[in-house]
């Protein structure tokens, strides 16, 4: 799985015009499933985000963690972010994995961060979606699993 997680000070995801999530002080994660993928990426993925240490302290370090801030998490669903780009002039998507098993660790993406005490937000899999966002540093990092 591979993760881009950006820091916010508000967020949404809109679908046809209409909101389908929407965020204050938190996480906007644009997620991606490759074939490989299993529930133990999912698993790893959700306990290192909801325990990152990017939100500043009461002397400005980032020392603190979305459980330490009560921030919240709007996840996207995001099959580009295995799109490789070195040959030729479009994309090959090859590495992401097929819709039916990238929707079903998504959602159990989605689950797991629950779990953990953080309320998330979502677009729609699959769907064309608009994602707007206030980035609050800002602060953008990629994880992955494997």
């Amino acid at each position: 799985m591979r993760v881009v997680l950006q820091r916010s000070k508000e967020a949404c995801v809109t679908v046809g015009g209409e909101v389908a999530g929407s965020i204050t002080k938190g996480f906007v994660l644009l997620v991606g499933v490759t074939h490989e993928d299993t529930e133990k990426d999912v698993v790893y993925l959700a306990e290192k985000i909801v325990h990152l240490r990017v939100f500043e302290d009461e002397q400005g370090k980032m020392n603190l963690s979305l459980l330490d801030t009560g921030g919240e998490i709007l996840s996207v669903s995001q099959f580009t972010l295995y799109g490789d780009c070195r040959k030729g002039r479009r994309p090959n998507f090859m590495a992401a994995a097929k819709p039916g098993q990238a929707e079903q660790l998504y959602h159990l993406f989605n689950q797991k961060l629950e779990e953990k005490g953080v309320h998330v937000e979502t677009g729609r899999f699959g769907e064309m979606m608009d994602v707007r966002l206030t980035n609050d540093g800002p602060v953008t990092l990629i994880l992955e699993s494997q």
